[in-house]
């Protein structure tokens, strides 16, 4: 009897940890390139920290995770446009007090109509009944400015590669690799980002502006020229040091500039990340598979 409940025992979840489950929801908002739907695509991409998710032992020197996420998109009205849900198994350990286990991400494009919506997304952690649950909620507007206008702006953890796939991870020709959070941890030298410009005038070559300031008033600024082409959307992609920016959060302002010594200011858009170099994390998150 001593023997089998030792066995038990050694059978049952990893002792849980304190924290909940975690999950981090980056929405970005493009516009629908079909003219007879009006609308806009938007990209969720939702990371789970494993961390604090309780480990099972399976086997001797094999432990499993295990958690559900569910998507939701609400309407003003409170009726739903979308829902889903996901089941994450990250990869199996041999040691459970191993510091780093990768986060598990995974990437969702919907179509809606323009209006206001509410984003809701609830990781649950299957081996954990107490403090297992989290729930996240955004606010989401899915709508088009009129004149030249720029789309959300994706961070990026590595440059945007070309790419002749078609898949979720690429857009305009480019492969992304999101930063999950907008977070810049220790090793990362550069931030790396994409966005689209559109209803730009064809042709007419368009100074680009980068600036990336942190609260503290530390700076870094660049500047390109695009030519927009007929048709579709600009394509902004870049890259800029991270140097001696301190830890903490950090704004970059990305501004389109026409007109007589293109001196006017046609369009802007901005996106708040976060560094910090007293962390580790991956370069990317793993795909769940």
């Amino acid at each position: 009897m001593r023997f089998l409940l030792l066995l038990l025992i050694a059978l049952g979840p990893v002792a849980a940890q304190a924290a909940p489950p975690q999950i981090l929801l980056d929405v970005a908002r493009f516009r629908n390139l079909n003219k007879v739907e009006k609308g806009g695509e938007v990209e969720i991409y939702v990371t789970v920290p494993t961390q604090p998710l309780t480990y099972r032992q399976r086997a001797p020197r094999s432990f499993q995770s295990a958690a559900t996420v569910t998507l939701e998109i609400l309407k003003a009205d409170g009726k739903s446009a979308y829902r889903e849900v996901i089941t994450l198994r990250p990869p199996v350990l041999t040691d459970t007090t191993i510091a780093i286990k990768n986060p598990q991400s995974f990437l969702k494009r919907i179509m809606l109509p323009d209006g206001k919506y509410t984003l809701r997304g609830t990781v649950r952690d299957q081996y954990r009944a107490a403090n297992g649950e989290t729930t996240v909620e955004k606010p989401l507007v899915v709508e088009a400015p009129a004149g030249v206008f720029l789309t959300d702006v994706v961070l990026l953890s590595r440059p945007a590669a070309r790419s002749g796939g078609d898949d979720n991870f690429s857009r305009g020709g480019y492969r992304l690799t999101r930063v999950p959070g907008g977070g810049y941890s220790r090793g990362a030298e550069n931030i790396f980002f994409y966005t689209e410009m559109h209803n730009a005038p064809a042709g007419q070559p368009l100074r680009v502006h980068y600036h990336l300031t942190t609260p503290d008033g530390s700076a870094a600024d660049a500047d390109a020229t695009l030519t927009p082409p007929s048709g579709r959307p600009t394509t902004v992609v870049g890259q800029l040091p991270l140097g001696p920016l301190p830890d903490g959060p950090f704004t970059l302002f990305i501004e389109v500039y026409g007109g007589p010594g293109n001196n006017k200011l046609l369009a802007g858009h901005r996106v708040i990340g976060e560094r910090s170099t007293a962390e580790y994390a991956p370069a990317g998150a793993a795909v769940p598979r």
